[in-house]
């Protein structure tokens, strides 16, 4: 066991080092290091091209269709000007000094029915929008932005890893919204605190996105107008724009309440469920967002085929990137690195919530995706639980402590974390600064507030 752990951070460090030091692709870091542990872990090498290829596999099944369609939504969004209108609505209501509270509410309430990296992609091109036309840096806005959408992600159902978790160690859904809601909002709240705190500092942006949002690298911010449109006349209302980007947040939603809340064979619900896949959601925003924002308003459908197609550019390297994030993943746990972390735990005597909160954190920075370290923690510590008989409320704080540490330490073996360090232009070492500390103050402050709640319940 005590070899397997030391794999893995040696794992981690090497891929770190070749990152940061000598400036390697991640891409390649990623496949270079997962192929090398696998060698050294002894995994036959019949079975080392399927590994590798099916971690990288299975990810880009899950992400890259939801990332390409939401770029060509955001893309579309924005040359119509949209995304300008609905900034502006946002500033009227929230006022100048509050552009990042309403974007981090706006995360709050996006994120509950949709995965993290849909949230993102949908939210991040009113991120560049008010960037663009109010002047703030990227990172003002959307570090918090990203934040919240993973504390969502991390604590609430019906996100995959705490539905996972409830079905393991037979939690009442409706408790762990009860009791997860306020965590939730409070831990946002410290998260979007701690944020402002971080990104005092300039950080330096990526050439790319710098000219995406009109910001110069490592400067002051400068405003300019969009040089392409899309349409004529009149920019799209604000109520419409924010109808395109809501559609699909509706129909993942829908489709999620008829899968638990209504019987089989009852009427619509095949057609719910249908709709709510997320990619069959998005795909439907996104054709709508062609005719109402494309054609109806003057462009050709030619124009707007090439306007949906340039988005793929801009976002193909987070997907292949992520894609080479989940083969170094599943290495990592088909070797046995991310069990051997947990297990060592397990005769420590630590309580039942700080237990499941330092098994999940370890296997979330040593196997990266949130969801399969709250699966992976769930699994080693039903037992542990059983024979504790915590009542139902303590049960949902142990499930709510496992989803904290799943949120933190997010860094090179993380697919969300070259999403967000993507679309915000950020190096490697300032992502580790930034988003790798928020993650984890904002995990750390969910635990606090759970083991302050377990007093009273």
């Amino acid at each position: 066991m005590a070899i397997l752990i030391f794999g893995g951070a040696a794992a981690i460090l090497l891929l770190l080092a070749l990152i940061l030091i000598a400036k390697l692709h991640p891409f390649l870091a990623l496949i270079l290091v997962a192929t090398g542990v696998a060698v050294v872990a002894g995994v036959p090498v019949s079975q080392i091209a399927d590994a590798v290829e099916g971690g990288l596999g299975k990810t880009l099944g899950h992400v890259a269709v939801i990332i390409a369609f939401g770029a060509m939504i955001g893309r579309m969004t924005e040359l119509s000007g949209g995304a300008q209108v609905l900034a502006n609505r946002l500033i009227e209501r929230f006022g100048d000094k509050r552009v990042p509270l309403a974007m981090a509410c706006t995360a709050f309430g996006v994120g509950i029915p949709v995965f993290f990296e849909v949230g993102v992609m949908m939210l991040m091109p009113l991120v560049y929008g008010l960037t663009r036309t109010r002047g703030i840096p990227l990172v003002v806005i959307g570090l918090p932005v990203c934040a919240v959408l993973l504390v969502v992600h991390a604590l609430l159902p019906p996100h995959p890893g705490m539905v996972a978790v409830a079905g393991e160690l037979g939690i009442e859904i409706g408790r762990l919204l009860l009791i997860g809601l306020p965590i939730a909002l409070v831990t946002g709240l410290v998260t979007f605190l701690a944020s402002r705190r971080l990104t005092r500092r300039p950080f330096h942006m990526a050439a790319d996105i710098a000219a995406e949002v009109g910001q110069a690298t490592g400067s002051a911010p400068k405003v300019h107008a969009a040089s392409a449109s899309l349409g004529s006349g009149a920019p799209p209302g604000a109520r419409l724009v924010a109808g395109l980007i809501a559609l699909p947040i509706v129909l993942i939603l829908a489709g999620t309440l008829a899968q638990v809340l209504l019987p089989q064979g009852f009427f619509g619900r095949s057609a719910l469920m249908f709709l709510g896949i997320p990619y069959v959601a998005l795909l439907l925003g996104l054709m709508l967002c062609a005719y109402l924002l494309g054609t109806r308003r003057g462009a050709p459908l030619a124009t707007v085929s090439e306007v949906a197609g340039a988005a793929i550019p801009t976002v193909s390297v987070v997907i292949l990137i992520t894609g080479a994030g989940g083969a170094f993943a599943k290495i990592l746990v088909s070797t046995g690195i991310g069990p051997a972390l947990a297990t060592s735990l397990q005769s420590s005597g630590l309580p039942l919530a700080v237990l499941a909160f330092l098994l999940a954190m370890l296997l979330r920075a040593a196997q990266g995706p949130t969801t399969v370290a709250l699966m992976t923690t769930a699994g080693i510590i039903a037992p542990l639980v059983a024979q504790a008989s915590p009542g139902p409320n303590h049960l949902a704080l142990i499930g709510l402590a496992m989803g904290a540490g799943g949120m933190a330490v997010s860094h090179v073996n993380d697919a969300g974390f070259w999403i967000v360090t993507r679309m915000l232009g950020l190096s490697v070492g300032d992502g580790l600064r930034s988003w790798t500390v928020l993650t984890t103050l904002a995990g750390s402050a969910a635990l606090g507030l759970i083991l302050l709640l377990w007093q009273f319940v």
